[in-house]
């Protein structure tokens, strides 16, 4: 006869319950608590043939819970390592690859040196100083007075897209001098750019232009989203049908 069933006390159970707050650090959540568990146990297994034995359980079991990594180069290699690293480098096991090591594996890289640029004018971008640089390189001549006009007039459009006020030629002269290190100077020149109105209406071209793309794209794909409860149209060409 089946014993009668026990009510527990309802404070033991509370009081024995598990939180993840007082519970041991995850390594890798992603494999989960129960295969962190297998792990520890088996980092305690005295017998080296059977502690090898349950490593390679561990390996195929963490294979089976992520068939995504089955396709990428040296798998196998992957979750050896993930077993070191889960086990804190304790389990002493016959690894097919080399057996990785802490200061290897969280082996800082070095700081990439940016380049970290400040522009006085910053919405003139970097671009704009580069090109200047590479003008005061040019010998004087036609080519380089085209290039410096096409520099300054860029300049122009470039404080127009974020002023949108309008500019004297002499203030654009004025920060191309300073750019160039007072290599190139059109203060006292005759030279006139472009006007104001017509750089306006350049950059209100291109951002009209951009908006109409992506309204189109938006009714494009709107166009092609079927209607919900409403099956397609299909034309039935059966030609068998009298």
């Amino acid at each position: 006869m089946a014993e009668k069933y026990i009510k527990e006390n309802a404070n033991d159970v509370v009081f024995h319950m598990e939180y993840n707050a007082e519970r041991p650090h995850l390594i890798i959540p992603e494999y989960g608590r129960h295969l962190q568990k297998l792990i520890d146990q088996a980092t305690i297994i005295e017998d080296r043939t059977e502690r090898n034995k349950a490593a390679k359980y561990i390996i195929q079991v963490m294979g089976s819970l992520n068939p995504h990594l089955r396709d990428v180069l040296d798998f196998q290699h992957k979750l050896w390592d993930q077993l070191f690293i889960m086990s804190n480098f304790r389990i002493d096991v016959d690894s097919p690859y080399p057996i990785p090591t802490r200061d290897v594996i969280y082996l800082k890289p070095d700081i990439l040196a940016y380049p970290q640029k400040y522009p006085k004018y910053r919405f003139y971008g970097n671009n704009i100083k580069i090109m200047i640089d590479v003008a005061n390189k040019w010998e004087e001549g036609e080519l380089k007075s085209a290039l410096v006009k096409v520099i300054a007039n860029h300049m122009k459009k470039s404080y127009l897209s974020w002023n949108k006020d309008m500019v004297e030629d002499t203030v654009i002269f004025e920060h191309l001098y300073e750019l160039s290190d007072g290599k190139i100077n059109l203060l006292q020149s005759q030279e006139e750019l472009t006007t104001t109105t017509d750089l306006i209406r350049t950059n209100k071209k291109v951002s009209n232009k951009s908006l109409l793309n992506t309204q189109k794209n938006v009714k494009i794909q709107a166009f092609k989203k079927p209607i919900s409860g409403k099956k397609p149209f299909v034309k039935n060409n059966n030609n068998n049908l009298k």
